[in-house]
């Protein structure tokens, strides 16, 4: 009987943990996709600043900087390739954790899940089969 319950707390713990790893993982991309998305809005107003001054005021942590702009893009552009590589490093470790926890609770693998998109000459060649 004893061992039967190690086995349950066993399962239960290594359950537990895998879901809170995935929780983990998806509350990071959330705030990731919040950072590039500030990103964003920071990149259109340097886009739509008419201003004359070639230099812009910068927040790092808690002091601001006076910064060229085209310096100032070029950073912003950087973090977002960083921000974008991140988070699709994150999604595919998520499709990895997901089946991992179907796996622990006896579920199928999720069917479709890994899936990637046509590449341009795959859907070059689609368009010209369908055009023939």
């Amino acid at each position: 009987m004893a061992r039967k319950s190690e086995m349950v707390m066993s399962y239960l713990t290594e359950v537990e943990e895998l879901v809170e790893s995935l929780l983990a993982d998806k509350q990071q991309i959330v705030d990731l996709d919040v950072k590039r998305n500030r990103n964003r809005e920071a990149l259109r107003s340097l886009q739509n600043n008419t201003e004359q001054s070639d230099k812009v005021m910068v927040c790092f942590g808690n002091i601001f900087i006076k910064f060229p702009k085209s310096r100032t893009r070029d950073m912003i552009r950087k973090d977002q390739e960083q921000l974008d590589e991140e988070i699709h490093k994150l999604y595919n470790q998520l499709k990895v954790k997901v089946n991992r926890l179907n796996e622990a609770q006896g579920k199928p693998e999720l069917k479709g899940f890994n899936l990637s998109p046509l590449s341009q000459e795959e859907m070059q060649a689609i368009e010209k089969t369908l055009k023939s």
